[in-house]
């Protein structure tokens, strides 16, 4: 988990892209950093997360999302069993738990990464 929280650390990500160009910007950076990756990954039956390394989810949200709503989708994602640990990467801050179902969260908000407060 560390290796690609790490990793994810370096990216700079311009508003306007859509999210599907974020999803292509985090590939890009993991790949360039030699770290495999995975998109669209099927879970479960109508659980799909957004990319894979190894054991790690990453789920990447536009703006702020909405608390309920993701900590839904990552309650689903822990509890499969190919996923150790989670990362959520989205624009705007989102005050998360350190684990779900027993496994670690990390929050990366890219506002933070562009040095501005938004």
């Amino acid at each position: 988990m560390e290796a690609v929280y790490g990793a994810l650390r370096s990216l700079r990500a311009p508003l306007q892209r859509g999210e599907y160009d974020l999803h292509r910007l985090v590939m890009d950076c993991l790949t360039e950093r030699g770290i495999a990756c995975e998109h669209e990954v099927r879970l479960a039956p109508r659980c799909r997360i957004d990319v894979m390394c190894g054991g790690v989810g990453i789920e990447i949200k536009r703006g702020k999302p909405e608390k309920s709503r993701l900590m839904a989708q990552l309650t689903r994602y822990a509890a499969c069993g190919q996923v150790e640990a989670l990362i959520v990467v989205c624009e705007r801050s989102v005050d998360l738990p350190r684990t779900v179902c027993g496994k670690p969260v990390k929050a990366l908000c890219l506002n933070r990464l562009w040095g501005i407060a938004l």
